[in-house]
């Protein structure tokens, strides 16, 4: 069994954030970085599977600049068995249909049976990108799971819906499944592990994006302007809808 996972590397969201020079996204200068939280679940989940079905090998890939290859060790340490370096240090300004072509195109000629992805990516949350490369390969995704099931060749899970519900879809392979918080619990590389990730492979390859072209791109990028605080009004129902009455006609004339 052959398995892809993608992952992302995107800063601590704790850091402090400024816009860039560009104007288009954030300054990446004196940020600390990490792998995204849902492409954690992914990891995770792809190493129990390995677990239990014994000749699975884990592929781990990740695009960005040179930096991104700290991300992909960490993978390599909580198990997975080789990592894929898609080299562009662009990588930011590039649209969720250019990032799937990259790893379509990465992935056509490998036949992997399952790709694992997390459901989106902390900065940008797009949750675009899993079920375009799926689309890109002609293979079917089945996206935010919070329950994963493998038994004789069939995947059973359990995906989350709107309002807090779950379905049950039963799927064969090849197929992309984007991954949910509370699917399980990643584990922390343990100091023997860091040890052999080092001399685990990490093939760094040029990414292309094949026919794909741009569709659309970022204008500009800046924090919600900082606004004025809120009324509270006090009183009766009666009063209250008098008040709020006033209060839009007098709101209105302003703006008139």
């Amino acid at each position: 069994m052959k398995i892809l996972i993608c992952i992302k590397q995107v800063p601590d969201m704790e850091s402090k954030f400024k816009v860039d020079s560009e104007g288009i996204w954030y300054d990446r200068a004196d940020l600390a970085w990490r792998m995204n939280e849902y492409d954690e679940y992914a990891v995770e989940q792809a190493i129990r599977l390995k677990e239990q079905v014994k000749e699975a090998d884990l592929t781990v890939l990740c695009i960005g600049p040179g930096q991104v290859t700290e991300t992909i060790k960490k993978a390599l340490a909580m198990g997975c068995d080789r990592g894929v370096h898609i080299a562009d240090a662009d990588s930011y300004k590039k649209e969720p249909i250019e990032i799937a072509a990259m790893i379509a195109g990465f992935a056509q000629d490998k036949n992997f049976d399952i790709i694992f992805t997390g459901m989106q990516s902390q900065d940008r949350g797009s949750a675009q990108v899993g079920v375009m490369v799926a689309e890109l390969l002609g293979i079917p995704a089945v996206t935010t799971i919070v329950d994963f099931l493998y038994e004789n060749g069939t995947i059973q899970v359990k995906r989350e819906l709107e309002g807090g519900s779950k379905a049950v879809v039963t799927t064969g392979t090849p197929v992309l499944l984007t991954c949910q918080l509370g699917l399980n619990t990643p584990r922390y590389p343990t100091l023997p592990n860091i040890m052999k990730a080092k001399k685990k492979e990490l093939l760094t390859v040029e990414g292309s994006t094949g026919d794909i072209s741009r569709m659309q791109a970022t204008a500009a990028c800046y924090f919600p302007e900082k606004k004025g605080g809120g009324l509270v009004l006090e009183g009766d129902v009666a009063e209250l809808a008098d008040k709020l009455i006033q209060i839009l006609k007098e709101k209105t004339s302003i703006l008139a």
